[in-house]
């Protein structure tokens, strides 16, 4: 099933920004639940501050005193506007105002909560009060209305809300530019890399020295670089030591052979000669191939290589192989188009030879290898097919290796390199090469990138 963010660097924004917009409101919810608790306690403490005052004049003065003391309170312009006042008798009647509840209080009385109708149309207002019975009976009703508190905490909510939007596109800018730093970290790295991979074994990730773990990363994959190169180097110099010291006595050997086969008169004595002439050859050659297959894989593709006309390299090499391919009688069928690539000729030329050259030797007689040429949304695609006995799916990435040559095709001239050779050039070039069924038969698909 495919991801919905398959993207590191999203999600990485994604839960920097969860975490931002978490801490916010968590925060927030703290800092409104402590202003809330704050403002209750602070009501209570009035409340409570009055209601204790309002007794005492009830003791020293009575009924009387005490309604008289709440009516002076209640039109009084100078009093507290939130006040609010009720006072009933010991059966329940209403004396001044309106209890909220029926209920009596207990001896140390209780805080009741509720809501009346508000000056302005649909609206109400909550009341915190403290309900109490005196001496006498009479139930009072101390309280005070909410209104302040409601509206300083709905311009909290509100500020919050604001605070909140702000918060998210903060979260988000932040997230983004943690994500963008670091996908900017781990593309430098992977240019490198995709650059090393191309053949640029010199190249190193580069430093910025603050000691993270992305500089970490970058000083173990330098190190690693340098212990490839030095390996490499250490195979590069074995091997061109041992071909250089195998190859001048196998052709001190070849010529030695050729002078024998020259003043031989046997005839059996001669084709015993040939044969070995013949395999000696193919050593001389195998040495060759294997020399300019590490060359190409040694070195990268020069930045000043020039663009390659694809379309008369082809006709070249079709060309050359014409006579090959009229004496079994196969026809070459070219589809080509006016495409260019950047790169070295004597390659391009060598990868096109090997490609035609593996398709004559597994054609069979009387048939047709098909070359097409054409520029594609990906590149320039090089494509030859022909109706041999082809390679299964599980053997196609295996016929690259060196020296790998399928057991039908054991018989058949060769040393197992030229697909090899192929597959070097082409990453030389930057491009691929893959292997399709063409039923029946290979077909040989080779994408190369444009100039630029």
């Amino acid at each position: 099933m495919k991801r919905l963010l398959p993207s590191t660097s999203v999600r990485l924004a994604l839960i920097v920004m969860g975490f931002f917009l978490a801490a916010f409101v968590l925060i927030g919810a703290g800092v409104y639940v402590a202003v809330n608790t704050l403002l209750m306690h602070d009501t209570r403490e009035l409340v409570r501050s009055d209601a204790v005052t309002l007794v005492d004049i009830y003791r020293e003065g009575g009924r009387a005193a005490l309604l008289g003391e709440l009516q002076d309170r209640i039109h009084d312009a100078d009093s507290d506007p939130d006040a609010v006042y009720a006072l009933a008798d010991g059966q329940g009647g209403d004396l001044l105002g309106q209890l909220p509840d029926a209920r009596k209080p207990g001896p140390r009385g209780r805080w009741v909560e509720f809501s009346e109708l508000a000056p302005e149309p649909g609206q109400t207002l909550r009341v915190l009060a403290y309900m109490q019975t005196l001496r006498s009976g009479e139930i009072l009703l101390t309280g005070q209305r909410l209104q302040a508190q409601d509206e300083l905490l709905s311009v909290m909510q509100q500020a919050a809300l604001m605070t909140l939007l702000i918060a998210t596109a903060l979260g988000a800018l932040v997230g983004w530019l943690i994500s963008h730093w670091v996908a900017r970290r781990l593309r430098s790295l992977e240019a490198t890399v995709a650059r090393v991979g191309s053949g640029e074994l010199a190249l190193r990730a580069p430093l910025d020295h603050s000691g993270d773990a992305f500089d970490q990363v970058a000083q173990r994959f330098n190190a690693m670089l340098d212990r490839i190169e030095e390996l490499l180097d250490g195979v590069r110099h074995a091997t061109d030591h041992i071909a250089h010291d195998l190859r001048t006595p196998l052709t001190r050997l070849r010529n030695r052979l050729e002078d024998l086969h020259q003043h031989e008169s046997d005839a059996a004595a001669r084709l015993r000669l040939e044969r070995a002439l013949a395999e000696t050859d193919q050593l001389l050659q195998s040495f060759g191939a294997l020399l300019r297959l590490a060359r190409i894989e040694a070195q990268p593709l020069d930045d000043s290589a020039r663009p390659q006309p694809l379309r008369a390299l082809v006709d070249d090499v079709v060309e050359l192989y014409a006579p090959i391919a009229a004496e079994r009688g196969i026809r070459i069928d070219t589809r080509l188009e006016d495409v260019a690539v950047r790169g070295d000729r004597d390659q391009l030329f060598q990868l096109v030879v090997n490609l035609l050259d593996n398709a004559l030797k597994y054609a069979p007689a009387h048939s047709t290898v098909t070359i097409t040429l054409a520029q594609a949304a990906e590149g320039v695609c090089l494509q030859l097919a022909d109706l041999g006995p082809g390679i299964p799916e599980s053997e196609r990435t295996r016929v690259f290796d060196r020296f790998q040559r399928l057991e039908a095709h054991r018989g058949s001239p060769g040393v197992g390199l030229g697909l090899s050779l192929v597959q070097a050039i082409v990453r030389h070039h930057g491009g691929r090469v893959e292997l399709h069924d063409n039923a029946p038969g290979l077909r040989v698909r080779v994408m190369l990138p444009l100039p630029g």
